[in-house]
């Protein structure tokens, strides 16, 4: 297999490989990771999850949610604990793409042979569409359009973090939400069905509300996402971030891949939650995703590192 666009990621002691047996897939992002373990020909063995390792939730963490992913995995296949060495990453995490980040990463790699870092977006794409053409709305925690064009060429469509963007994510809706709960009890707006379900969780009095929201940063305003969700039958206002949501959506679609010559995957709670609600347009794009992020990040591995394990 080629190798899959080297140039958009980066690589950390490849030097190392002469010790590696086995490839792990890591998929990263602000609720959870999950991982998938090979062999050098790309065998799956074991799979697992821990807590999130998305990178703008901090480096440290991210490294401790993958190791502890890692072990679990191996557990999981009946495998003793291995050396660092042993094992080659791909790992395709939320903030990937961004240049201090992972710089930071990899440069606190603990010893693996080899890290190959891209962003979860791209490896939802390779893993979507088998290593492919293709593009992917992956609308989760956060949320991000990719492609990958049939001439080799990479697009990717919002991304830019639940602080100022990733409309239509789960993130996005909870900030929205908890944004109409604090308007409701100052009584800048009327008090609904949504605004009691935020209160319920997060507090009633302003005390309460801010020390959550202080607290809370992308992964917990995203659990408030299922409650927009649970409130739209019987609130308007609930309805209305939907909407929004869809319309958001709906727009990267289109911007990703303008042309439609691209197969499109759903990937994601919020999207696929929402894909009834998307025009007929739309849906009349969509394929089944073939494999998930962990998959797509296990495939970068083994494009890249395979061959040189399977070869020594």
């Amino acid at each position: 297999m080629n190798s899959l666009l080297a140039s958009h990621r980066y690589i950390a002691a490849p030097s190392l490989l002469r010790e590696a047996r086995y490839l792990l897939g890591v998929d990263g992002g602000g609720t959870g990771t999950r991982v998938r373990l090979a062999d050098a020909s790309g065998q799956v063995l074991g799979q697992a999850e821990a807590g999130p390792s998305a990178l703008g939730q901090g480096v440290e963490q991210a490294w401790i949610h993958i190791e502890v992913a890692l072990s679990r995995a191996l557990e999981a296949a009946g495998l003793a604990p291995l050396k660092r060495a042993e094992v080659a990453i791909g790992a395709g995490l939320s903030g990937g793409n961004e240049l201090a980040l992972a710089e930071k990463f990899l440069a606190r790699q603990p010893g693996f042979a080899a890290v190959l870092l891209d962003n979860d977006g791209f490896t939802t794409v390779l893993g979507a569409h088998g290593g492919r053409p293709g593009a992917v709305m992956a609308a989760g925690t956060g949320v991000v359009g990719e492609a990958l064009r049939r001439d080799g060429s990479r697009v990717c469509v919002s991304g830019w973090g639940w602080i100022t963007g990733d409309e239509g994510s789960g993130a996005w809706l909870g900030l929205r939400a908890m944004r109409h709960a604090q308007q409701a009890l100052d009584g800048r707006v009327p008090v609904t069905p949504l605004a009691r379900a935020i209160w319920s969780v997060a507090g009633s009095k302003r005390t309460d509300v801010l020390a959550w929201c202080s607290a809370a940063g992308q992964h917990g305003f995203a659990t408030l996402a299922p409650l927009v969700f649970e409130m739209a039958a019987q609130d308007a206002t609930a309805r209305g971030f939907l909407s929004d949501a869809v319309a958001a959506l709906e727009l990267l679609a289109e911007v990703v891949d303008p042309r439609h010559e691209l197969p499109l995957a759903l990937c994601g709670s919020i999207a696929r939650r929402l894909k009834s609600e998307f025009s007929a347009g739309v849906q009349a794009r969509c394929v089944e995703p073939q494999g998930d992020s962990a998959d797509g990040a296990l495939l970068m591995a083994r494009s890249e590192l395979g061959g040189l394990l399977e070869s020594r």
